[in-house]
């Protein structure tokens, strides 16, 4: 009885530690850089919320360290490629990447978004740091964007935060406009990113 015991014992330990050992390689674990940046379009800029109210700023308080808002409103995927340079000047060891929702709402097509985020985490990977893809699940018959964001993160090995967006443009207490949250959405948004941006700063 003592011998089924032990192995019960065994095999619930290799259980356990099977489902807590990471999932996902991360490139660039061992990162050097000595900063952290949002990197991003008018949901990182913080658009319909007060100053101080965007979601990097709030994940900043949260985390107790400084983190470079590079976020512009309007930007697409295509249109922020140029900016990498500016990204990496900041010696950054972790980029929040959160782009995509432009792209949507001007009717990029999906497979040109995904091709353009490809090489924005290519090019953040090769500048030595690590990347948080935001993903979003915006709403469309013909693209799963919930998916695509997952791909991505899969085989370009970055940590995905999905559906960053869930429950707050449906929620008038939490947004701005339609498509923007206000600053207790970007709350939501912060809450979201923290837990694995802490993770990987450790």
């Amino acid at each position: 009885m003592n011998r089924k015991v032990a192995i019960a014992v065994a095999a619930a330990a290799l259980l356990l530690l099977w489902f807590l050992w990471p999932s996902r390689t991360i490139t660039n674990r061992d990162s050097k850089g000595t900063t952290v940046v949002a990197f991003g379009d008018s949901l990182t800029a913080g658009y319909g919320a007060n100053a101080g109210e965007d979601y990097p700023s709030q994940l900043s308080r949260r985390v107790g360290i400084p983190i470079i808002n590079e976020g512009i409103n309007g930007d697409t995927t295509e249109s922020a490629l140029p900016r990498l340079p500016d990204v990496l000047s900041h010696n950054p060891r972790i980029v929040i990447v959160g782009l995509g929702g432009n792209d949507y709402l001007r009717g990029v097509p999906i497979a040109t978004t995904e091709a353009n985020l490809r090489s924005i985490i290519r090019q953040i990977h090769a500048g030595g740091s690590m990347v948080i893809l935001l993903g979003f699940n915006f709403p469309s018959l013909g693209a799963n964007y919930g998916k695509m964001y997952e791909r991505v993160a899969d085989e370009e090995q970055t940590q995905l935060v999905p559906d960053m967006l869930d429950g707050i443009l449906s929620d008038p207490t939490k947004k701005s406009d339609d498509v923007h949250p206000n600053g207790n959405g970007y709350a939501v948004m912060a809450d979201r990113v923290e837990g694995t941006l802490k993770r990987l700063m450790r």
